[in-house]
């Protein structure tokens, strides 16, 4: 044996042996992971979202941070289940993004005292692989206890809690493992300018404001189309947003359809 191949024998036991302290410890696999399935946003996480830890979504309504939900939603449904405490999000968008309805517990509470409590029912069931929440306000039963005991829960059952809403407070924003900001970018429509215009999709831009197990900076731009089956279209029109003080409502939408020409 050569020295060469036997020093590569000898560092691929190292590696094996004390993984801890080599450069893998930081590379997670595939099993460790939560990926969307969007190569860009799963590049600059490392890979994918990591499990056992908590994450948020953070953006105005309408900035994308219910599109990557329902896809970390579609991911955990395609081998285990996923639960949705307390989002409002539509049963057959989610089913056309790929969420399989009959793995998804929908538990609809409207109070952040019992969004906690469902949630820490669900993960310390262990049976659950993602499990969306809001961020919730800081308050009595939702401060850093609370978010401590979900983040430890979360931990033990090897899952992935993601907290979606406008802002994370101070407790979330400290136990989180993975904090991500969303904001709209470019809309598409199809078809004539004006409110016979057909929505076709929208490019959201995800930046990293906080990681725990990788580098903490770095952004992508994610093209998503409307899932549902449709003609192939024919006439596309963009306008790029160049800024977003808020949330874009319907009639938001609508104005940006009809400036579209």
């Amino acid at each position: 044996m050569s020295v060469d191949s036997a020093f590569a024998a000898l560092r691929e036991r190292l590696e094996r042996d004390h993984r801890e302290a080599t450069a893998a410890a930081f590379v997670l696999g595939n099993e460790a992971l939560v990926g969307t399935g969007l190569a860009a946003l799963d590049a600059v996480l490392g890979g994918g979202f990591p499990r056992g830890t908590v994450a948020t979504l953070e953006g105005p309504p309408s900035s994308g941070r219910s599109t990557l939900a329902a896809r970390l939603l579609a991911a955990a449904t395609r081998r285990g289940l996923g639960a949705l405490i307390g989002v409002d999000l539509f049963p057959p968008a989610l089913a056309a993004a790929g969420v399989r309805l009959d793995r998804l517990l929908v538990v609809p509470v409207t109070e952040p005292v019992a969004a906690v409590r469902a949630a820490d029912i669900i993960v310390r069931s262990g049976a659950f692989t993602v499990v969306v929440l809001p961020t919730l306000p800081s308050g009595r039963g939702t401060g850093s206890a609370a978010w401590s005991r979900l983040a430890s829960l979360t931990h033990r059952a090897n899952a992935l809690l993601v907290a979606v809403g406008d802002e994370a407070s101070i407790e979330l924003r400290y136990v989180a493992t993975v904090r991500l900001e969303t904001a709209l970018e470019r809309v598409r429509w199809n078809g004539p300018a004006g409110h016979l215009g057909e929505f076709a999709g929208f490019d959201l831009r995800a930046v990293v404001r906080k990681h725990k197990r990788a580098a903490p900076v770095g952004d992508a731009l994610v093209r998503c189309d409307t899932f549902e089956e449709r003609p192939p279209l024919v006439d596309v029109r963009e306008r790029t947003l160049t800024s977003i003080e808020g949330g874009l409502g319907e009639a938001q939408m609508r104005r940006i359809a009809s400036a579209i020409h």
